[in-house]
């Protein structure tokens, strides 16, 4: 049985029509499941809910008073379904803006939308560099912070494929802010050094040949280190 991923249940999702609230009929909107388990621990079984945001839905509205008389807490409840079937349940709320950071809207779909072509012609560019064996572009396409992480991580991946002695200054000297990147980078840069039997000056960072005793750049004795 085949496990889908985040993204294609998302795609799944927004080709589906959204389902109306049972209490209101008002539209339900697409929800994000937060990263952390409900009720019984076992998670939601799903990265994605519709829940009805109505403030003036009969559920919402009368849940605060029926969980106050009954329970003494100041929550309420909004109403959840689980997307391509028709079971409807409830969801604590806390506050009037509680869950509403999850909400996927019009804006948050066309964000995403944008990211996803970016990507695909990151992608796309990447695949023409490789083939190529332009390092040029690879080093471009990571280095630039406008770019998205999983375009920037296949540039790290591929630049220690086809990088030269050259690319190694420019991908060292950055800071790329996230880690998963940052290790790909250092092991594309073991990579090539590898490749040129190469590695670099611990004194004055300058590439030098792995066998030599003496940094050509600076003078220091480098044997042994």
């Amino acid at each position: 049985m085949a496990i889908e991923t985040k993204e294609q249940v998302f795609e799944k999702i927004l080709s589906q029509k959204k389902p109306l609230c049972p209490h209101c009929g008002k539209e339900m909107s697409i929800w994000e499941v937060p990263p952390f388990s409900f009720s019984d621990g076992l998670g939601w079984g799903t990265p994605y809910l519709f829940v009805c945001f109505n403030n003036e839905c009969p559920l919402y509205v009368q849940g605060w008073e029926n969980l106050e008389e009954h329970y003494g807490h100041k929550a309420s409840y909004r109403c959840m379904n689980y997307p391509g079937t028709k079971q409807f349940e409830c969801i604590p709320v806390f506050s009037q803006i509680g869950g509403t950071g999850q909400i996927i809207d019009d804006q948050v779909l066309a964000e995403q939308e944008i990211l996803k072509e970016k990507t695909k012609k990151g992608f796309l560019i990447l695949a023409g560099a490789y083939a190529s064996k332009d390092s040029v572009t690879v080093v471009r396409l990571l280095l630039d912070a406008t770019e998205p992480q999983r375009v920037r991580l296949k540039a790290a991946e591929m630049i220690g494929d086809i990088g030269e002695l050259e690319a190694i200054e420019p991908i060292r000297s950055a800071r790329f802010g996230n880690e998963i990147v940052q290790k790909k980078v250092d092991e594309s840069v073991k990579k090539i050094h590898e490749r040129y039997f190469t590695r670099e000056c611990p004194f004055c960072a300058e590439i030098i040949k792995k066998r030599a005793k003496v940094c050509k750049h600076c003078g220091k004795d480098v044997a042994g280190k």
